[in-house]
């Protein structure tokens, strides 16, 4: 059986709505490091989003952050992020999603980002464009770097790595309008497909992070690379860098030039 984008939408809002029943209560919060956290509700949402797939699509390969996911043929694969913004649901900030990709062949096929407590539904498969509940998105088209209001992130070990970009971020806060940490790769990306972000780059992520929104990103017509500029940026740990087409190799170009 093959997947639609409509069972995907199903199982992120059934997550979504676990995530934002327990929005706000008191957490069991483990630790996978200094700051990176798990709670129940990750480990609750794994397991939905787990029975579901393994229920609708026996045989399927899953790759999930928590338990690592269900074996299966890597022709048939799932990256799902069952709470992407850990750390932020932890402390009660409400900026986090949903993250479900399906792929086939060794192709994205179909990706969905979903917001539930703002209820958006970010939303792509391949060759049929993007879209934020039913309404279709596209990049901006920022041109110059000084107009441009760019996304990162940083590695769970940045207390203790020297290479936790951020001396890539102080070189883009003085040559942009400012550069935004929200703390969910997949919302970043679905910004930038929406527009509201003209670029984002990270490193060292997991590809269950990212390959929702990169698939969104193209589809909304953005580009996506790794911060070498390479097509591979879901082998982890990897890179990644998602930006309109007028600004990808500039932004590109100032990575390169800091390394």
């Amino acid at each position: 059986m093959k997947p639609t984008i409509a069972d995907l939408e199903e199982m992120a809002r059934a997550a979504g709505e676990l995530l934002r029943q327990g929005y706000g209560e008191r957490h069991e919060v483990d630790r996978k490091g200094v700051i990176d956290l798990v709670t129940e509700v990750d480990r609750q949402s794994e397991q939905l989003l787990l029975e579901a797939l393994g229920k609708r699509f026996p045989g399927h390969r899953v790759v999930a952050e928590e338990t690592g996911g269900l074996p299966g043929a890597d022709e048939k694969l799932w990256y799902i992020d069952p709470l992407d913004g850990t750390v932020n649901y932890a402390h009660n900030l409400p900026i986090f999603s949903v993250s479900i990709a399906y792929a086939e062949g060794g192709q994205t096929e179909l990706g969905v980002v979903y917001d539930p407590m703002r209820e958006e539904m970010f939303t792509a498969q391949r060759g049929e464009g993007a879209f934020l509940n039913r309404r279709r998105l596209r990049v901006s088209s920022t041109a110059e770097l000084a107009n441009s209001l760019l996304v990162t992130g940083f590695p769970y070990d940045i207390w203790n790595n020297p290479d936790n970009n951020l001396d890539n971020f102080a070189h883009f806060a003085v040559r942009t309008q400012g550069v935004r940490r929200l703390g969910s790769a997949a919302l970043d990306l679905a910004y930038v497909a929406a527009g509201r972000l003209d670029g984002f780059w990270e490193i060292r992520l997991s590809p269950w992070d990212v390959a929702a929104g990169a698939l969104i990103v193209q589809e909304a017509g953005g580009l996506v690379t790794n911060i070498e500029g390479g097509e591979d940026y879901l082998s982890a740990p990897q890179s990644i860098l998602a930006a309109n087409p007028r600004l990808h190799a500039r932004i590109l170009e100032e990575l390169q030039a800091g390394e």
